[in-house]
């Protein structure tokens, strides 16, 4: 005999609740940034390489480095490079990323969020200043995480995965590489 028990456990996660549809549930945005799936952040030191960074980026699958005089995050925030950074500050601008120091091209003293910060609080930093990522301090101003983009889109797929893993497509399109996306 199958033992359907998961099955109806899954079938209950995926039931509406009565009454009608799900709607956004506004209290989702004021949980505080610690309740996305965030990953600890990569912090390397204001003095190391472009490359160091790239290659740390790179074996991370990060979008961005936090820096600190340091290297470490005992130390207080002082910038941010991104992927962003390599593309706007190094490429085609025949600077050695071999030899170029973070501080040369980082973003310092860059906009943060506190940890007792909410998701609405990230999302309107993000917004309204065209950010992929923002650092999160704690009360020190010493980095604690990284938010990005792609983790408040997994919060809220977490949130609605119903709504959003069961959609029809409106046409289809063939599949894409992940560089195309």
């Amino acid at each position: 005999m199958v033992d359907h028990s998961d099955d109806d456990v899954d079938e209950r996660y995926f039931e509406r609740p009565k009454g009608g549809p799900k709607a956004f549930d506004e209290d989702l945005l004021q949980e505080p940034v610690t309740a996305l799936p965030v990953h600890e952040a990569v912090i390397l030191s204001a003095s190391d390489t472009v490359t160091d960074a790239m290659r740390a980026m790179q074996r991370e699958h990060r979008g961005c480095i936090l820096v600190t005089d340091d290297g470490t995050n005992a130390s207080k925030l002082v910038g941010i490079f991104t992927e962003r950074d390599v593309l706007l500050r190094i490429v085609d601008r025949g600077k050695n990323p071999a030899t170029l120091p973070l501080q040369e091209v980082m973003t310092a003293d860059p906009e943060v969020l506190s940890v007792k910060s909410s998701v609405a609080h990230a999302l309107n930093k993000m917004s309204l200043g065209g950010f992929r990522h923002i650092p999160v301090v704690d009360d020190e101003h010493r980095p604690a995480l990284v938010v990005s983009v792609r983790d408040v889109v997994e919060f809220l797929v977490e949130a609605f995965p119903r709504e959003i893993l069961t959609i029809q497509p409106d046409s289809p399109s063939p599949p894409r590489a992940r560089e195309g996306a």
